[in-house]
């Protein structure tokens, strides 16, 4: 996601091949003054990412055993904080 030096033909112009792995990263940012959402998410972000790396035969999700819900981040953190 970091391609600032990315040279134009192997990133845009680029194939994907058996090997590579890209990061798949959605999400939200809402600035502290948007008054088009509620209060209590201004100033906030949140993502999720995700790494696949390329197969010959598709691809495989890296970060598929990883916890997604609030709750299962949350005690994820605790257990870690241990």
């Amino acid at each position: 996601h970091d391609c600032a030096k990315a040279r134009t033909e192997l990133y845009v112009e680029g194939t994907l091949a058996a090997g590579m792995v890209l990061t798949v990263e959605p999400g939200l940012y809402f600035q502290a003054d948007d008054l088009t959402v509620p209060e209590e998410f201004r100033g906030i972000g949140v993502r999720i990412e995700d790494d696949f790396l390329v197969t010959e035969d598709g691809n495989e999700n890296l970060s598929a055993g990883l916890p997604r819900a609030a709750d299962e981040v949350e005690a994820w953190m605790a257990r870690l904080r241990g």
